[in-house]
């Protein structure tokens, strides 16, 4: 596997929708059901760490509006940005066990400076750094915020390298080795079963939070997340945190209407 650059910039590009190297099974509907996937996995680099896909909003800090009464740790693009306790700690972890990359539905020079912020010198290490350009993106608006369009960070991108800028070979991510981190579970709609984990959203309000901590409940899963053969298999086996969207969920009929309409940037 080839080593990250040592300058690894916030990007917003977008390339290539279709790739060769799996196979997908759908039906006729594309928004009737959890699509199925067959990885046809040319490299499977067995002893490659796993690629872990971080969130920044509600996973490593909260970013708000500035709230009366609390001292935010920076303010970023008339944002507060309040660092989740743990957050140092939990990202050198992530580094020593995990190939990080942040993904990040927000605009590029955002993500860019708030990155920057939270990660200081182990912004170099991550293997890319994804804003909103890189989402599918939708005319629907969120259940959360109508004024909010739902986007949607589809897996495949990574998986088929649509960035030729990707420090890896077509193939060496799939199903198996891949978790994306998000605390929207929706986000998630357009990639297959399993293979992301959605925390419960920080609030900065939340003063006894030790979720990324030493021990913390999301550290906990990870360490052992490290040690499955199978991410995939390992997440069925081992729910964490909300639940993910599915035909059983009320707001399915809701989520299959954005799914119909998503589209990716040029």
């Amino acid at each position: 596997m080839e080593n990250p650059s040592s300058n690894v910039t916030c990007l917003g590009l977008d390339l290539a929708l279709d790739g060769p190297n799996k196979t997908k099974i759908e039906e006729e509907d594309p928004c009737s059901g959890i699509e199925q996937w067959i990885g046809s996995n040319p490299n499977p680099c067995v002893s490659m760490k796993k690629l872990l896909v971080l969130d920044l909003n509600g996973l490593l800090a909260d970013i708000v509006f500035p709230p009366a009464g609390y001292k935010p740790d920076i303010v970023i693009g008339r944002k507060a940005i309040f660092k989740r306790p743990f957050c140092e700690d939990f990202l050198k972890f992530c580094f020593q066990n995990f190939q990080v990359g942040i993904w990040s539905s927000r605009k590029q020079n955002n993500v860019e400076r708030i990155t920057e912020f939270l990660l200081g010198d182990l912004k170099s290490k991550l293997l890319f750094c994804w804003d909103m350009s890189y989402c599918a993106t939708t005319t629907v608006g969120s259940l959360e915020n109508r004024y909010k369009y739902v986007v949607f960070k589809d897996l495949k991108k990574l998986w088929e390298k649509h960035d030729p800028k990707l420090p890896w070979k077509n193939g060496d991510y799939n199903v198996t080795n891949t978790v994306l981190l998000d605390d929207s579970p929706y986000k998630a709609l357009l990639n297959p079963p399993y293979t992301a984990i959605f925390p419960h959203s920080y609030n900065h309000q939340n003063k006894t939070d030790t979720s990324l901590g030493s021990g913390g409940d999301l550290r906990l899963y990870l360490e052992k997340l490290v040690e499955a053969e199978n991410v995939q298999e390992f997440i069925k086996k081992n729910p964490f945190g909300q639940e993910a969207i599915t035909e059983a969920s009320e707001s399915w009929e809701f989520y299959r209407e954005a799914m119909r309409t998503h589209k990716y940037a040029i």
